[in-house]
């Protein structure tokens, strides 16, 4: 099997050398404009921010992949999601919560607050119950009544790359290239044509296993080794359920049908038992009508209902 040349940057190595490293902000700045430029204007810079956060009750540590502010102040929380996790938007909003009680000013303050933005880049798709193929999923507050925005200073943004579908001939805009780029990056072997932007050249790059030094190359294979662990075991799970959930269908499916048999054969021999019930009465009440003999067999057949062949064979007996 041949080695892969670029970095799966679903791996925690393989992003934080893509999107958290001072050196390579230029990528990090370029993808968040390219996912905010129609609310947020132009981002002219960022700032790498400490990514580890402990909450004032408890110890329960909040440790971003990613966390930055622009020049307004604004932050960004930027994750990567390997797997499906339980409850895990309620973790988006935990974490939402540091870079919001952070922003408190001891003394007199009029609690104005700078926007937050949480991205998650799912390698994954929600198990909602519409099931469509959204990519792009912006979360914010609500007014339920007006069905209008509430409040614009916290934003959830999930990417659901597994929606990503298009090929790279299908490839319209800069966001659209910077989608298959992540999609794709490790399956790739040689440049996109259409990926021969400045910004892209450099992350191809950076991203080319052959230019890591030994240690680099350490933490990448323990990293990818960690991520297709997980992969696998997800997989293995997916499978297990599945069989169960096969073997679960065959058994109700065999009870049901059994149920639905016996109905059936109870409500067929009902019916044949009538039937047979009807026939022999009107057999005895033609044998009490042939023994007065006072009708013919005829007017016997019109009483019983009867076919006249059917009275002249029950004289015969």
């Amino acid at each position: 099997m041949k080695r892969e040349r670029y970095i799966n940057p679903f791996t925690d190595f393989g992003f934080k050398r893509l999107f958290g490293e001072e050196p390579n902000k230029d990528l990090l700045l370029d993808f968040l404009n390219e996912l905010l430029r129609k609310e947020k204007g132009n981002i002219r810079d960022i700032t790498y921010l400490r990514n580890e956060h402990l909450p004032h009750i408890g110890e329960r540590r909040a440790v971003f992949d990613i966390y930055c502010e622009n020049e307004r102040g604004e932050k960004f929380i930027v994750e990567i999601q390997k797997a499906k996790q339980d409850f895990f938007k309620d973790r988006s909003v935990f974490y939402s919560t540091f870079p919001i009680q952070e922003q408190a000013v001891r003394g007199d303050w009029n609690f104005e607050l700078r926007a937050v933005y949480t991205v998650g880049i799912l390698d994954f798709v929600f198990d909602d119950a519409d099931k469509d193929k959204t990519v792009v999923s912006e979360v914010r507050l609500m007014d339920t009544d007006k069905k209008t925005v509430f409040y614009d200073k916290l934003t959830f943004i999930y990417l659901q790359m597994p929606n990503f579908t298009k090929s790279e001939d299908e490839l319209e805009t800069h966001f659209d290239k910077w989608l298959y780029v992540i999609r794709n990056l490790s399956g790739l072997r040689e440049r996109p044509p259409k990926l021969q932007e400045r910004v892209f050249e450099k992350l191809f790059e950076i991203a080319e296993i052959a230019q890591f030094s030994r240690e680099e190359l350490r933490a990448y294979e323990d990293s990818l080794k960690h991520y297709r662990d997980l992969r696998n075991s997800i997989d293995s799970a997916r499978a297990e359920g599945e069989k169960i959930g096969v073997e679960k269908g065959e058994k109700i499916g065999i009870e049901k049908g059994e149920k639905i048999g016996i109905e059936k054969g109870e409500k067929i021999g009902i019916k044949k038992g009538e039937k047979i019930g009807i026939e022999k009465g009107r057999k005895e009440t033609a044998r009490n009508l042939i023994s007065l003999c006072v009708l013919t067999h005829e007017q016997i057949a019109q009483a019983t209902g009867l076919d006249v062949d059917e009275v002249r064979n029950l004289v015969r007996k």
